[in-house]
């Protein structure tokens, strides 16, 4: 049943890329923050954030954002770093910040009770908004301390209640849906299906308001959804087959024993998983790390007792939520980070893949300072869920 919601949420994403909401967001925000030194780059991943909430597809998101900002950024005299590293950056929100289709797949791999597809989704919107805050604050100090990266546009228009009210008009809808399909989850008035079909219903009410609503608009859209549903559920049974065959040779086990075996304690075999999950990210995608690496290390972390850090029955929460900051950085770590090659393929002529790769080392350090702090302080990821729960 927790997979129904993956084409729904799928559908939902495409359908709001098809809309226009992230067109008019982009025009109306940039005058909103055009003065502020950086503006332009704070606004990319203002509407990172909000895309991120509304669509869990990557490659759509980044190739979005690319087209809007970096034509804007570069004739600004942003340097080219700067730009493709926040767009590439912003762009990958979504595979954490809920509704993220990674999330449904966790939860439905591991069909753990004290995981569900809720829980997950309010364990990673927290982190979510904490990257998305170390991206603004690192884009506003590096404008502050290096000027020239960032230059204020000399032609930006001036900050009035017009554009307040157009960036409120643009924001608002956008607004409506995501507390429709995520809130009616974490109040418990929607399981994730039925709220996937809420958020699939409203994607199409928008594009309608905004006139984009088409039949080939519709077919294109339900076109893409197939594909992008058949590539991930293929995948899901291959994972599925070779799982099965590893555990009925005993090499769960046989990993089980190694990690174990290590002198590190619990602390210390929780850093050296995600640091092979890392490593991994390198050269798979999360589809394969996700399917196929989590089920093996998930129940060992679970048995595992980390004191009072942090509460037994929270432990596999916490720790599907630390592989999905980690799993954010596959996009983005080269010589494999899909999302560099869906900038690189929008992107400008003088922008070369080389600058992609220097501008996105910030972002990666950003995400794994965001995974320390999930780390350091469980709460970030389990408050929300204990606030709702009244735990």
């Amino acid at each position: 049943e927790t997979l129904v919601a993956l084409p729904m949420f799928i559908f939902m994403g495409i359908m709001l890329d098809q809309s226009g909401v992230a067109e008019r967001l982009m025009q109306n925000m940039v005058k909103l923050f055009g003065g502020v030194r950086g503006g332009y780059a704070v606004t990319v991943v203002v509407i990172g954030v909000i895309l991120a909430a509304t669509t869990g597809i990557i490659g759509a998101s980044v190739v979005l954002l690319g087209m809007l900002s970096l034509p804007i950024m570069m004739k600004s005299g942003y340097s080219k770093e700067l730009a493709v590293g926040t767009a590439c950056a912003s762009g990958t929100l979504g595979i954490l910040i809920p509704p993220s289709i990674m999330l449904v797949l966790m939860a439905d791999r591991l069909a753990n009770p004290d995981a569900s597809v809720g829980d997950l989704f309010m364990g990673a919107f927290f982190p979510g908004m904490i990257l998305g805050s170390l991206y603004v604050a690192y884009v506003l100090l590096l404008s502050y301390f290096r000027p020239h990266v960032a230059p204020v546009d000399p032609d930006r228009e001036p900050v009035n209640w017009t554009v307040v009210w157009g960036v409120l008009k643009a924001v608002l809808p956008t607004a409506g849906l995501i507390l429709a399909v995520l809130g009616s989850i974490f109040a418990g008035i929607a399981t994730p299906t039925e709220a996937s079909g809420v958020g699939a219903a409203g994607a199409m009410g928008l594009a309608a308001a905004n006139r984009r609503l088409t039949l080939q608009v519709l077919r294109d859209s339900i076109r893409s959804t197939t594909t992008t549903a058949s590539f991930i559920f293929a995948i899901f049974f291959g994972a599925t087959a070779f799982s099965v065959v590893l555990r009925g040779l005993g090499g769960d086990e046989v990993i089980e024993g190694m990690l174990t075996g290590l002198p590190l304690g619990p602390d210390g075999i929780l850093i050296f998983i995600l640091f092979v999950v890392f490593l991994l990210g390198f050269f798979l995608d999360w589809i394969e790390i996700t399917l196929i690496v989590l089920p093996v290390f998930a129940p060992l972390v679970a048995g595992m007792d980390f004191g009072e850090h942090i509460d037994k029955q929270d432990l596999v929460v916490w720790f599907i939520i630390l592989m999905a900051v980690n799993l954010q950085t596959s996009f983005l770590t080269p010589p494999f980070g899909f999302a560099l090659f869906y900038l690189k393929g929008i992107a400008p002529a003088e922008i070369k893949i080389q600058s992609i790769y220097k501008g996105i080392i910030p972002f990666v350090l950003l995400q794994l300072i965001g995974l320390a702090i999930v780390i350091w302080q469980p709460n970030v990821a389990l408050a929300l869920m204990h606030g709702v729960y009244d735990k």
